[in-house]
């Protein structure tokens, strides 16, 4: 055999064991980047870091965090879209992903066919809030009051498009009242304005609300959800104080660019559920104030499905006005 064919045949060989090695590979053999479309510091970077930290341990890889804040979890929602769909990039995305298709009029990519749901991570509750020197302490004074002095009142939100201003927006449309919208980039970056009264209403995540609630800084008037929450039992929905049928909250999960094959969703979906199902995961996100969900990738989809209808129902029929 001549020198070429030798190479040639040692090249072969390689190869064939190197696909055939690359096929036996279980999923992940390398670190998983995890996108987190919100900034440093807010709530929805705390369960991704909680999520990647515990997803770490069950897959055995390193799971690299990666902010990408802005555009209402668009910004960091169109790099996990305009990934390889290899499994190696996944975004952790929020309510937003369902109602900025109807929100906004120019989506960069459509999430219902560009991503995958992979696994559901948890829910949590929104509060609605009001610095101390607003003279409220009910829904139904907050909204009298409001009445009384259209326009004049200020609430701050997390983002165009975040559950936070959502769940303002419904509460005005409901409650027929003019508040007037002071978006940021994060509950984190809001809050030291609604600390100082600044912006004195905000539909305020659990998680970021309760320590400055249980410090007298804030006031919290009602939670959104249906059910009182059990890490507030006190504390009165909307709905039960002054606002009959409001409800909303916030909810996370994993998304993967829509080409990633089956066998990997699912693989990660089982790893998500796994981590979220862990009795010290558990644990760690109620003291947190999230409430666990560790779905799978087709009950997730179907959820998320559901939410996306919603919206539109939402932003239809309470003739919100579209962001740019």
């Amino acid at each position: 055999m001549t020198s070429a064919r030798k190479l040639a045949a040692i090249a072969a060989v390689l190869a064939l064991w190197h696909g055939t090695a690359d096929a036996a590979d279980p999923y992940p053999v390398k670190p998983i980047r995890l996108i987190v479309p919100y900034a440093a510091g807010g709530t929805g970077d705390i369960i991704g870091r909680l999520v990647g930290g515990k997803l770490a341990e069950v897959v055995g890889q390193t799971v690299i965090i990666e902010n990408r804040p802005g555009a209402g979890g668009n910004i960091g929602a169109e790099v996990a879209v305009r990934a390889a769909p290899d499994g190696y990039t996944v975004v952790i995305a929020a309510t937003s992903l369902a109602s900025n298709p109807s929100l906004q009029k120019k989506m960069p990519f459509d999430p219902l066919k560009d991503l995958a749901a992979a696994g559901g991570c948890c829910e949590v509750a929104t509060l609605l809030v009001v610095h101390p020197s607003l003279p409220v302490r009910s829904v139904k004074e907050f909204i009298a009051l409001a009445k009384a002095n259209p326009g004049t009142l200020s609430f701050a939100s997390s983002g165009l498009g975040t559950t936070s201003h959502l769940a303002a927006e419904l509460f005005k449309v409901m409650a027929r009242v003019d508040l007037v919208h002071v978006p940021y980039k994060a509950d984190s970056m809001a809050l030291p304005d609604v600390l100082s009264g600044r912006v004195p209403v905000m539909f305020m995540l659990q998680t970021t609300a309760m320590p400055q609630v249980k410090a007298r800084k804030i006031r919290a008037l009602a939670v959104s959800t249906a059910q009182r929450s059990p890490l507030a039992p006190d504390l009165p929905t909307v709905a039960e104080a002054g606002l009959p049928g409001y409800e909303i909250s916030a909810w996370f999960g994993l998304f993967v660019p829509v080409r990633t094959p089956r066998e990997i969703v699912e693989r990660l979906g089982a790893a998500s559920v796994k981590a979220i199902s862990a009795p010290d995961m558990k644990e760690r996100l109620l003291e947190q104030g999230f409430v666990p969900m560790g779905t799978p990738p087709d009950e997730f989809a179907a959820f998320y499905r559901r939410e996306v209808e919603k919206w539109a129902r939402v932003v239809k029929e309470g003739g919100l006005a579209l962001i740019d």
